[in-house]
């Protein structure tokens, strides 16, 4: 599984970062975590609001910090 977060680096985008590690961590699920800084980059991935939860190329999520379990539950 590929996951991506895209923001350009702010808290929420932090936050949004570790709450992915952690609920991936939670669930045992070896993922490629990144994290897309470059606007025109996630942009092109149809990002519009930021802070922003991609899975293998399907935004899943964005707007808002999601919490460990929701995003437990997206993951699962």
């Amino acid at each position: 599984m590929k996951i991506q977060v895209a923001g350009p680096g702010c808290p929420r985008c932090q936050t949004t970062e570790q709450n992915v590690i952690n609920a991936c961590a939670e669930l045992g699920l070896a993922a490629d975590i990144s994290h897309v800084h470059d606007v025109k980059e996630y942009a092109r991935l149809g990002v519009r609001v930021t802070p922003a939860v991609i899975v293998d190329g399907r935004v899943v999520l964005s707007g808002k910090v999601p919490t460990v379990e929701e995003l437990k539950k997206l993951f699962s």
